[in-house]
């Protein structure tokens, strides 16, 4: 393979890559951010480490490690304002990841309100409280997810400036 040809596969990889961090933003365990950010830096070592300059560079790797931040702790924010613990919401994400491959995106949505509903209820015994922590949890973990979407994407839109620029 020649150099130009080996070239221009690192960058439909890296291209690929940052597609690949966009939808896996909005899959349960995939690390979208860190997709997005390979991506980026392949991209960069693909140009001689000349595009993105240094500026933009580090103005991405800001934004990815931002997004890595929301996927990691978006879901356990949101189950401890609703009230419920972390065990709790640790839970719900197995529960949630698990159901994901049974019953696809619906499945996340239900085994995360039903499992923090369920074990809050058996902790507290209250029903509007848990109600309000599955509620909240649920959009929260949904606020999570289209964050994470919207981050990963203003990357995927720098890049493609970048590369067209």
């Amino acid at each position: 393979m020649s150099l130009l040809g080996l070239e221009t596969l690192l960058f439909v990889l890296a291209f690929a890559l940052l597609v690949g961090g966009v939808i896996g933003s909005l899959t349960p365990q995939v690390p979208g951010a860190l997709v997005s950010l390979a991506g980026v830096y392949l991209y960069w070592v693909a140009s001689g480490m000349t595009e993105p300059g240094t500026i933009v560079l580090a103005l991405l790797t800001l934004v990815g490690l931002l997004t890595w931040a929301v996927d990691i702790a978006g879901g356990a924010v949101a189950a401890r304002v609703g009230g419920a613990s972390n065990w709790t919401a640790a839970l719900a994400g197995v529960v949630a990841l698990v159901l994901f491959f049974v019953t696809g995106p619906l499945g996340i949505l239900l085994g995360v309100a039903g499992t923090v509903f369920v074990v809050e209820f058996y902790r507290q015994e209250d029903a509007r409280g848990s109600a309000k922590a599955a509620l909240v949890t649920t959009v929260g973990m949904l606020a999570s997810g289209i964050v994470q979407a919207l981050l990963t994407a203003s990357i995927l839109v720098t890049m493609v400036a970048v590369a067209l620029l």
